[in-house]
């Protein structure tokens, strides 16, 4: 007589997720990923296509799309701030181009692995990979993008100096923090479902408290001491001081080295935290999705 047995295809076997515990395993799967780099490079690529097949502008509507908001969003808020449109549409235009980075990398983070379901289960891949190809996703759309900090600059010219130079580092570190992010969030959010809408209603909220639509040198300088004081309260925000570094040397702005010790020691942070959750729970994430 056969018999059956019953196992919870939710969690997997103990002993399997004890022998996957280790560190050696962790780095080898960031490892493993950066090796496949031409998959995940052509992956990234084939997913803007995709969201433009059939369009006649094609990607070109990325471009188009950042434009119009920027400069929507810097006409308004010049006029309620009573500010200088020549200034406050790159300042504004800027600000857009890496938020919106900042901000896709933790919104689709929290689903990497969710959205990769199929691959997770059914191909044998490390994880990193998807996040690779997520970032990498990420990092098109921001160059194409670019184009309208290069067009706004052209057309109101900023006092751009060396310092230029400093956003390539800037826009790596950007990288490298949303790579941690997304394993982080990415993994939690395979085992507890609420997680992607929280962090998306923590966004929208994170957006209105970061300096994208609002000068903060202006109102932290403002004569009104109350005013002051609580403009200094976004500097309580991570994401600011992410913003700033790259920022100040697109605008030619003066190099505030503050922002990048504190972006600097966050990411020290963020990556030991997400090489501890790649330790442990890589190898449940597949059981999980």
């Amino acid at each position: 007589m056969s018999s059956t047995v019953s196992v919870d295809s939710a969690e997997p076997p103990a002993a399997a997720v004890a022998g996957s515990r280790s560190w050696h395993r962790a780095f080898g799967d960031l490892r493993q990923g950066w090796r496949q780099r031409s998959l995940w490079g052509y992956l990234g690529w084939q997913d803007i296509k995709q969201r433009y097949r059939r369009s006649v502008l094609g990607p070109l509507w990325i471009s188009i799309s950042m434009g119009v908001l920027a400069v929507g969003l810097g006409i308004l808020y010049a006029a309620l701030f009573n500010s200088d449109y020549e200034k406050f549409l790159p300042y504004v235009a800027t600000g857009l181009l890496i938020w919106n980075f900042i901000s896709g990398c933790m919104l689709e983070g929290s689903e990497v692995f969710i959205a990769n379901e199929g691959l997770i289960r059914f191909l044998p891949a490390p994880l990193s990979l998807h996040v690779f190809r997520l970032v990498w996703r990420q990092t098109l759309f921001f160059l194409h993008n670019l184009a309208i900090w290069l067009i706004l600059i052209i057309i109101f010219p900023q006092p751009i100096s060396w310092t230029l130079a400093l956003a390539i580092p800037a826009f790596v570190l950007l990288m490298v923090n949303g790579f941690w992010i997304a394993i982080v969030a990415g993994v939690i959010a395979t085992r507890f479902r609420d997680i992607p809408p929280i962090i998306a209603s923590v966004v929208q909220l994170v957006f209105y408290l970061t300096p994208i639509v609002w000068d903060y040198g202006t109102l932290a300088n403002n004569p009104n001491p109350h005013v002051a004081e609580r403009a200094r309260l976004a500097e309580l925000n991570p994401v600011m001081h992410y913003l700033e570094i790259l920022r100040e040397p697109l605008l030619g702005e003066a190099i505030v080295w503050r922002h990048w010790i504190v972006a600097g020691a966050i990411t020290v942070v963020g990556w030991a935290m997400a090489l501890l959750v790649l330790r442990n729970y890589r190898s449940r994430v597949a059981y999980w999705v």
